[in-house]
Parts: C-alpha cells; sequence; structure tokens
C-alpha cells in the first residue's frame, strides 16, 4: 500500500482505520500478524513471546518527548504499564517512509495509527485467550500487562497467547478504548529517558566510539558561492595524529585520530578561496534588499473587499513597520555524524530529523540502492529545524569514502563556530501593517505586507512560480484569525543569498509579531482595551472542516485569550512596581496552521536600562493532550526560546559571512533567567494537534505589549538593545 505523505496524515487524523501494517508485506488488515512464537500486528509494534511489547518509533527525540508520548499512546491502548514498553528506533525503509520529524506532528501524525496497532493487538490477544479459556472475549480484557477473565478471575500473563495470536487475522476496525478509561493520556508523565538524560548515559552521536574509528573536520568556505582556490595540507599533515588531508565537496577534510588532532590539523591548513561577489555581502545589504522588495516582488496572497477605497474614505489610518532578524538554531549538540562505507553498503550513526532524505541524498551522492544504505537514528541534542537538512550527515560520508580512510567509521565534527558560521538561519523579514477605523473607531480596512527570503534548506525559488496564496503564506498573515471583512496580505519573497532554513515555527514569529503588536496600536489608538478587541474581533462563528474533523477555530481562540486574560488577572491592578521601575501586561494569541489555539499574557517591568520579564501566562488548547508533563515543557522552552530572541543578539553578516561564532556573541536565556511561566492547558476531544512550535510566535508581541503598557514606548525592531547585557530575573 502507498500513501502520500498528505494522504497518509489526512487518514491518520480522519481515523480512518487503514494503517495496520502499511508497509509491512504480509500484515494488512485481515491478514495474519505473523508467526512463530511473537507477533507484529503493524511495523510499530512487536510483541515477544515473553509478553515484551516493544515500540518502533519513527520519530526523532530531539528533546521534545516523542520517545515518552509515542510508547504512552500504545501502553495505553494495550493495556500494559508504560514502564513495561521498551522503545527502539526505526531505520528508513519500506516500512517507515516518512521518518520526517517537523511541523510538530510526531503524536499528531501517530495517534490514530499507534492506538489501530494497539487495539488491534489487544483484540487478537484477548481472542486468543478467550478461545483458549472456551469464554465470551467481551467478558475478557488486559489490565497491567495480563489477561483477565472478569467473570471467574482467570487471568494469565500475556506471553501464553503471543503464538496463537499471531495465527489471528488482524482485525480491520478494532474498538478503541473508552476515553472514561484512560489512565496514562492525558496526565502528567515524566519522561523516560530522564535518568539517561541526567546520569550523561544518553548517547549521542558526539558520544559514540567504534572499533578504529577516525575524526574529521572540515575546513568549509566562510562566505556563500565562494569556492577553492588552491590549497596546502603539508602543515597539516605534520600536526601529530593527523592521518590524512583530501579535499571533499564542501572543502578540505582532515581526518585524525582524535577531535583535537583534526581541529589542529584544519588551523594548520593553508587555504584560498575564490572570493564571490557573496564575499560583499553585509546586513545593511540584506535589508535594502528586502526593503525593494515591497516595490519589486510583491504578489497577493488574500485580498477581500477593497482595502485602497477603505483606506482612503477612512477618517483615521495608522501604519507601522515590523523588522525581524536573521537567528541561528544554536542546538546545545555540534552537527556529528558517524559514518562507515565499505564496498556497495554505508552505515551512517547520527542524531538528525529526516532520516529518509538523508538516505535518499547519501544513495546518490555514491550510486547505490537507498536499501545499501542503513541509517541508526540517535537521540539529538537539539534540532528545531536544523536538522531536517541531511548536509552534515552527507559530508560524513563524503569523508569516509575517500580511500585514506580505508573503510573504518569516521566521526565528523562540527564545532560551535561551524555551527554557527554554517548554520540555515532563520530569516530576517520586515513586515509592513496598515489599518484604517471609523468615527466609531471600528477597523474598516486591514493589510499586511510582508518581505523576507526563501528557505534554501528547501532546494532552490523560483519567484516566477511562486504563489503564496495556494501556499498559504505568509504564515500568520494569510491565516489571520480575525473577522476582518476588508483585508489584504502580500508577500515579497526572495531567493535567499543566504543559507537559510525551518526554524522554531518558521515564518509564524515574524508575522505574529508584527500583526499583535499593530492590533495593539490599533486598540490604544481607538480607546480599546487590547483584550476586549481581540474578543470582539473572534465573536463571529468560521467553522472549518480539517482531515474530518470540524471545528470552530475563532470560538477556540476566543476561549483562550479569555482564560489567559482571567488567569493574569488582567482586568485587577498590577503588583507594586519596584523603586525605579514601572509595571505593564501585555496580550497577544496565535492560531497555528488552524489547528493549535494559544494566547500569552506577559507582565514585565521597565527600569532606565534593562527590561525584566517576571510572569508569562500561557493558556494553550492543542486538541486531546496526551503527555501534560511534556506538554508544559514544551510551553517553557518555548518561552525561553522566544525571549532568547527578544533579548539575545541578532545573526549580522560582514564581509559575506556571519559574525558571531559563540553563545557569547549568540547568547541564550540560561535557566536563572526564566519568568514564572504558568501553563494553563484546555482539555478537549479533538485530535491531539502539534505542541512544538506552537508556543513561540506569541511570546515576543506579548511581551512588546507589556513594555508599551509600562512605558508608553512602542518598539517595532528585535532584539531590544536597552541594556548591554539585557537582564530577566525569576520570580518566586
Amino acid at each position: 500500500m502507498t500513501l502520500s505523505r498528505r494522504g497518509f496524515l489526512e487518514a491518520a487524523s480522519g481515523g480512518v482505520v487503514l494503517l495496520i501494517g502499511v508497509g509491512q508485506a504480509g500484515c494488512g488488515p485481515g491478514a495474519p500478524a505473523g508467526s512463530g512464537d511473537g507477533f507484529e500486528p503493524a511495523q510499530w509494534l512487536r510483541i515477544g513471546p515473553d509478553g515484551t511489547v516493544t515500540v518502533i518509533n519513527d520519530k526523532s527525540e530531539m528533546g521534545q518527548g516523542s520517545a515518552t508520548a509515542i510508547p504512552l499512546i500504545v501502553a495505553e491502548e494495550l493495556g500494559v504499564p508504560l514502564a513495561a514498553v521498551r522503545v527502539e528506533h526505526a531505520r528508513p525503509g519500506p516500512a517507515f517512509g516518512d521518518m520526517g520529524t517537523s511541523g510538530s506532528d510526531s503524536v499528531a501524525s501517530r495517534w490514530t495509527p499507534l492506538r489501530t496497532a494497539a487495539a488491534g493487538a489487544r483484540e487478537m490477544l484477548v481472542g486468543a485467550a478467550a478461545s483458549a479459556w472456551g469464554v465470551r472475549p467481551a467478558d475478557c480484557l488486559i489490565d497491567g500487562g495480563r489477561i483477565k477473565h472478569q467473570g471467574s478471575g482467570r487471568e494469565a500473563p500475556l506471553g501464553d497467547f503471543v503464538a496463537a495470536a499471531a495465527r489471528l487475522p488482524i482485525p480491520t476496525e478494532p474498538a478503541f478504548k473508552p476515553e472514561g478509561a484512560y489512565t496514562l493520556v492525558g496526565t502528567p508523565v515524566r519522561r523516560l529517558d530522564t535518568p539517561v538524560v541526567i546520569t550523561g548515559a544518553k548517547q549521542f552521536a558526539g558520544d559514540l566510539r567504534l572499533p578504529r574509528m577516525l575524526r574529521a573536520t572540515i575546513a568549509r568556505c566562510p562566505f556563500p558561492g565562494g569556492t577553492l582556490a588552491r590549497w596546502s595540507g603539508a602543515r597539516a599533515e605534520t600536526v601529530p595524529g593527523v592521518k590524512a588531508v583530501f579535499p571533499v565537496k564542501n572543502g578540505i577534510a582532515v581526518v585524525a585520530d582524535t577531535t583535537w588532532a583534526a581541529f589542529q590539523g584544519r588551523q594548520a591548513l593553508e587555504v584560498e578561496w575564490d572570493e564571490s561577489a557573496g564575499a560583499n555581502l553585509d546586513t545593511a545589504t540584506l535589508w535594502r534588499r528586502l526593503e525593494g522588495a515591497f516595490a519589486t516582488d510583491a504578489k497577493d496572497a488574500r485580498r477581500e473587499g477593497d482595502v485602497p477605497a477603505a483606506m482612503a474614505s477612512a477618517t483615521r489610518r495608522l501604519t507601522a513597520e515590523y523588522r525581524y532578524p536573521f537567528q541561528a538554531h544554536g542546538a546545545i549538540e555540534p552537527l556529528t555524524a558517524v559514518a562507515q562505507v565499505t564496498k556497495g553498503r554505508c552505515e551512517l550513526w547520527v542524531g538528525l530529523q529526516n532520516a529518509n532524505r538523508a538516505q535518499t541524498e547519501v544513495a546518490e551522492l555514491l550510486g547505490v540502492d537507498p536499501a545499501s544504505v542503513v541509517i541508526n537514528v540517535l537521540p539529538l541534542g537539539g534540532g528545531f529545524g536544523r536538522r531536517i537538512a541531511a548536509d552534515f550527515a552527507v559530508e560524513a560520508v563524503d569523508v569516509a569514502r575517500n580511500a585514506a580512510v580505508g573503510g573504518v567509521p569516521v566521526q565528523l565534527v562540527w564545532t560551535r563556530e561551524d555551527d554557527l558560521a554554517h548554520d540555515m538561519f532563520q530569516s530576517a523579514a520586515i513586515v509592513r501593517m496598515a489599518a484604517s477605523v471609523d468615527p466609531r473607531g471600528e477597523l474598516t480596512a486591514w493589510s499586511h505586507r510582508v518581505a523576507d527570503f526563501h528557505l534554501s534548506m528547501f532546494g532552490g525559488f523560483d519567484p516566477l512560480q511562486y504563489r503564496p496564496g495556494e501556499e498559504g503564506e505568509p504564515w500568520g498573515g494569510h491565516d489571520t484569525p480575525y473577522d476582518l471583512p476588508v483585508i489584504e496580505v502580500q508577500l515579497a519573497r526572495l531567493a535567499s543569498p543566504v543559507r537559510t532554513g525551518a526554524w522554531r515555527s518558521v515564518f509564524y514569529p515574524s508575522s505574529v509579531m508584527a500583526r499583535e503588536c499593530f492590533l495593539d496600536e490599533v486598540a490604544h489608538a481607538v480607546g480599546k482595551d487590547p483584550v476586549a478587541l481581540r474578543l470582539e474581533l473572534l465573536t463571529k462563528p468560521n467553522p472549518i472542516t480539517r482531515r474530518g474533523v470540524t471545528r470552530d477555530n475563532r470560538a477556540r481562540l476566543r476561549h483562550v485569550v479569555s482564560l489567559a486574560a482571567e488567569r493574569a488577572g488582567w482586568n485587577t491592578p498590577l503588583p507594586p512596581a519596584p523603586v525605579g521601575r514601572r509595571m505593564g501586561r501585555g496580550v497577544a494569541c496565535n492560531e497555528y496552521h488552524r489547528a493549535t489555539v494559544i494566547a500569552n499574557v506577559a507582565e514585565v517591568s521597565v527600569g532606565p536600562e534593562d527590561v525584566i520579564v517576571h510572569r508569562i501566562v500561557v493558556a494553550m488548547e492543542c486538541g486531546r493532550p496526551v503527555n501534560v508533563d511534556g506538554i508544559e515543557a514544551q510551553i517553557e522552552g518555548g518561552v525561553m526560546w522566544a525571549l532568547s530572541t527578544l533579548f539575545g543578539r541578532p545573526i549580522t553578516f560582514a564581509a559575506g559571512r556571519a559574525e558571531q561564532r559563540s553563545f557569547a556573541e549568540f547568547p541564550v536565556l540560561r535557566m536563572d533567567q526564566a519568568p514564572r511561566i504558568e501553563s494553563h492547558i484546555v482539555p478537549s476531544s479533538l485530535p491531539p494537534f502539534g505542541v512544538g512550535e506552537q508556543p513561540v510566535p506569541a511570546v515576543i508581541p506579548a511581551v512588546l505589549n507589556a513594555i508599551f503598557a509600562a512605558t508608553g514606548r512602542r518598539i517595532r525592531e528585535i532584539p531590544i538593545r536597552a541594556a548591554p547585557v539585557p537582564r530577566v530575573d525569576r520570580v518566586s
């Protein structure tokens, strides 16, 4: 059975039971689940003769908790303790054709398939036991990992009936466990990998040690479009421990016995690069290109009503321009991969977000069948979209295939300097907003115009073929959730002269910052409360149907805005301001891809030289919560991610290259700088939606609106440079 990615997700989220055994020969609905002592009712689930339950996780674990949430779903539906479930990681191949971990869809896309697999296995095991005991299956259940007959009290471990169950046909429509009987789903469950993380036992790509393994690094061209002019490795080869120096596609590789020797060898290289036009690139040039794009490259993404006419006849018109800078991913784990290339075969050990893409690109590099490329997916020390690209894995293979390596494993390591210099950056953006209001203070027209750069991570860009409206872009503008009957949204997208890529919440942060701050400006200009104006614009119903589920997203968003305001005490007096400081509250909200809805209220104080974020109140409805503890962790991480952007430093360019080289120059907030974060997760019977990216976009505008409430000053460009070292204090 072959499904497109879109078809797979639609089937999964819509509850269509088609996915037992997808891609696994002889294991579709109605077919036997296996033979011998064990059985596999689906590619995600294996039950051994001793009753051991193994979940095959095909979504990368990068700190978001999928390696806990995915087995939790199976344990709930099957009726076994979570502690009794083993987790293995899948490898790309016929059974796992969509291992991409992005778009916050790990739990959302696996909710129905995993429940279907587990429910089918439960019915088969219960059926086998009932047959052996001569009782009705309806009188049997699995509880605590044991099959029990409710009438007689008879019970036995799962393993006693695995062989018999394996000979039964897989149910075509297994019955799901009643929601009222859930004991795991919807509760806070601690992450299964916490002990190995905090003890340092969890193995990342940089921890891997294989027999005879060599270490490598690459000297890469520091600016876009540059090429290698000349080089000499003579001095590098004299460094103790260096084994070989040779050119590869992306530069010059240095291979050594140790990582330190490889780094020292790279420093000793004599390299000259051909300085192309990219060497003259700087930040000011990039901003000028975006400024000019509004006049030359803008395309309509959405147009309803006559905006120019409404603007021309308005009694009052407001305009504002917002700027969002380039950002790096800055994952704690620098990019690392281990590769071994032998005749006709390649094996990789790597933490990345798209193993299928890596397998395809490596196979193309080596000219072999993808089946000859074995990828062992390791945990990621942070991904945030950067590891959707497979460039660093392909680089490792490029080094390992060289004859000088001799077929032994090679661990390619990027330094922090490499990571920041050669990142695939979050695109900078300029957002121009305009609105008109009538004498009563009602909005009569709304304009949202964006200029940004294409994400080169996903290939080339043809501006002539690009249709932003068909793509639903710009995010946060095209899908503006408010009732605005006269609206225009335009996007001017340019091919990027620097490497750009997906970043946590991708295009949303810049547009949501502009939209939510500008709406706040409108509210204050017409004398309306910012929360009240949002609720007013979310009153008209807006039902949508996606993947077989109908919902009124405006009602959902209205609810979380009201909840966040209530829990934050929006209509109550602010706490007393510390001496020399002024207090303020701000609000912002967002609807993420017509699914998860979220609202934030920020509480800040502003002094002569700094801004302190004391409190962030978050209300989120993300469909059915699976692991509440994991959702709260994602909210807290998203808030810290956004505050690091707001109070940190941007990525800037000079002489064609990024100027930042370390966390000293591109700082992230530390734990002791965290504000008080209050998470309020709204119960829901809708299918689970994403929670990884969703908490990010509404944080910055909530804080900026709070700063205005405290000072009367609008900030339309970030990061905030009010102090040399911005300070965010913890409030107990």
